[in-house]
């Protein structure tokens, strides 16, 4: 290789690589540490000073415990504590749960005959097994209602904690429509998630709005295309919301499908936020056969997908053993690894494949 190959490597590596108090220039990392907030107080976290700060999540519920009466104390507190140590933050509201036995939209939402029982229950793919509870986004009495919380939220912290971000729109009742709750469609689904962004930004004009956009019930791209997904992309960039989504998998099929591509697209006109999230630290890049590396989640998140945020996630023992000495400059310096030959020695954890257009 020949010296001016060689800096160039070392250029790019070094740009990558963190090393005390810096991250890649263009990155900025938070710490997700979903419902364990108090973890905000961890020294670990707070003594990386490449951590810009954290993203925590709140339910709707716990936001709003009665019909517009709002408790935001939560979010005050931790916002106070992570200004008061130099951190920023970053709220996910949350809507949708995971589990069959967790509904987390407002008691009254499942009580008043106007919401039609406030949230739905999601299946997998075999139409059977539940997968957990949904919001009804679609049906327009709980969109008002959830608009409603958006426009309080906007009030007490727009321009206060650096963004928001709403979860995934990715939601399962199965293709068959058998499972489809009442007044669902796929577009009229769309068109909810679209009107959603809208209201999100008109809260949150001084803050990044960000919608998390990685696949959409009644298509699968690219087999299946109905526009859905892109019109939601299409309408994040009209209104200025950021885009991107939970998990961070180089070059997994399904994803490079959907979502990536057109996040990638997006990047040079919206902000990007994507989420390192459990599992991800273990995922085998398809190309190699091998497990990614921090180095190469990071390499895929910022150079190809062109993200402006870095949420890490706490799945040990990556958190602790990996991403937080990385985080802290503990790595090898890539600039002491040249070989008198010119060429660059990497040490296996720091190798850097260019990645493909």
């Amino acid at each position: 290789m020949k010296k001016t190959a060689a800096a160039s490597v070392v250029a790019f590596v070094l740009s990558i690589f963190v090393t005390g108090a810096s991250c890649a220039e263009t990155v900025r990392h938070y710490v997700f540490f979903n419902m364990e907030r108090e973890r905000i107080a961890e020294p670990a976290f707070l003594a990386a000073r490449s951590l810009e700060g954290a993203q925590l999540k709140y339910t709707w519920k716990e936001l709003e415990p009665e019909r517009d009466r709002y408790d935001f104390g939560a979010i005050q507190h931790d916002l106070d504590f992570l200004r008061s140590r130099g951190k920023r933050l970053f709220i996910q509201i949350q809507d949708a749960s995971f589990d069959a036995k967790t509904i987390l939209v407002p008691r009254y939402l499942l009580e008043d005959a106007q919401y039609h029982g406030g949230a739905d229950m999601e299946f997998e793919d075999d139409e059977k097994t539940p997968a957990g509870w949904v919001a009804r986004r679609w049906d327009p009495a709980v969109r008002d209602r959830f608009h409603r919380l958006l426009a309080a939220l906007g009030r007490r912290f727009d321009g206060k904690i650096e963004g928001i971000n709403l979860p995934e729109t990715s939601i399962e009742f199965g293709e068959s429509g058998r499972r489809f709750p009442k007044g669902f469609t796929p577009v009229a689904y769309r068109d909810a998630v679209i009107d959603t962004m809208k209201a999100l930004k008109r809260a949150f004009p001084g803050s990044t709005c960000i919608q998390y956009a990685n696949f959409m019930p009644g298509e699968f791209l690219p087999w299946t295309d109905r526009s859905l997904l892109r019109s939601v992309y299409r309408s994040a960039r009209a209104l200025g919301v950021g885009v991107g989504g939970p998990d961070v998998l180089p070059y997994k099929k399904s994803q490079m499908g959907n979502s990536y591509g057109l996040i990638r697209s997006a990047s040079a006109r919206t902000p990007v936020g994507m989420a390192v999230q459990d599992g991800n630290y273990e995922h085998v890049d398809p190309r190699t056969g091998k497990r990614v590396t921090i180095v190469e989640l990071l390499a895929f998140a910022r150079d190809y997908l062109g993200a402006d945020y870095l949420f890490w996630c706490t799945q040990e023992p990556y958190y602790s053993k990996e991403l937080m000495p990385f985080l802290r400059g503990e790595g090898r310096d890539p600039v002491s690894s040249l070989e008198p030959s010119g060429e660059v020695a990497l040490s296996a954890d720091l190798k850097v494949r260019r990645l493909a257009p």
